[in-house]
């Protein structure tokens, strides 16, 4: 198998609809419904995040959204101890067990929480990782607290990496920022909605403008927007 990082954004054919993402659900309730076999499908780390990493180190670290700690397992190998949080309680059941399965579970710590309200201290992570998760917080005013969160527990001199669905994926017809859901398909045919805001680039780069992290670089990679961030007063 070879890892693509639009394993999440190439799903975008399945299904969406801005009337179905008012009925989709919180991702808390979605995602534990789907934790065991989504997993499954999330067995390697992005490109992007792997790019993004390399040189990279710090002696603490936070995966945001951490869903089965792919990512976090990156972060393990250049942090001394890394925090994965997620929404989701089955999802990091899966991160715990990976951890155990790869040898990386003496390094992480795996806590229940909400990116708009992150159980970590100020100033406690030299580097962080919030991919694919942005896009699920259904309002404006939560994404943007989230990003005023990475900003608040990122130490003076750290950074992280954000991504979110972009419109300037080929397979969306549109140039402003909309909502939708995109189904996952469980085996046996159940069909379950996730809601997503899909952002345009110049809407991702406003919603960074409006928090406490400054962009140190904004980029579109194979429909999905990336910024490279740090603390304001950084």
């Amino acid at each position: 198998m070879n890892p693509q990082p639009t394993d999440d954004s190439r799903e975008a054919d399945d299904h969406s609809g801005r009337e179905d993402s008012q009925t989709a659900g919180d991702p808390r309730a979605t995602y534990d419904r789907i934790a065991a076999h989504f997993s499954k499908t999330r067995e390697y780390a992005w490109p992007e995040v792997e790019s993004f990493l390399d040189g990279r180190s710090a002696d603490r670290a936070l995966d945001v959204g951490c869903g089965n700690g792919r990512h976090t397992e990156l972060l393990a190998e250049c942090a001394r101890s890394v925090v994965g949080i997620d929404l989701s309680r089955e999802l990091l059941r899966e991160a715990v067990s990976r951890a155990r399965e790869r040898g990386f579970d003496d390094a992480a710590d795996f806590l229940h929480g909400d990116a708009a309200s992150l159980p970590v201290a100020d100033d406690a992570v030299g580097i962080g990782i919030y991919v694919a998760t942005l896009h699920h917080l259904p309002a404006r005013d939560a994404r943007v607290r989230s990003l005023d969160e990475l900003a608040r527990v990122l130490e003076p001199g750290g950074s992280a990496l954000v991504s979110a669905w972009s419109t300037a994926h080929d397979r969306f017809d549109r140039d402003d920022g909309f909502d939708t859901t995109v189904d996952w398909t469980l085996p046996g045919g159940e069909t379950v909605p996730r809601y997503y805001h899909i952002y345009s680039p110049a809407e991702f780069d406003a919603d960074l403008a409006a928090s406490d992290l400054t962009t140190v670089e904004s980029s579109v990679s194979s429909g999905n927007c990336y910024a490279v961030v740090a603390p304001l007063d950084a």
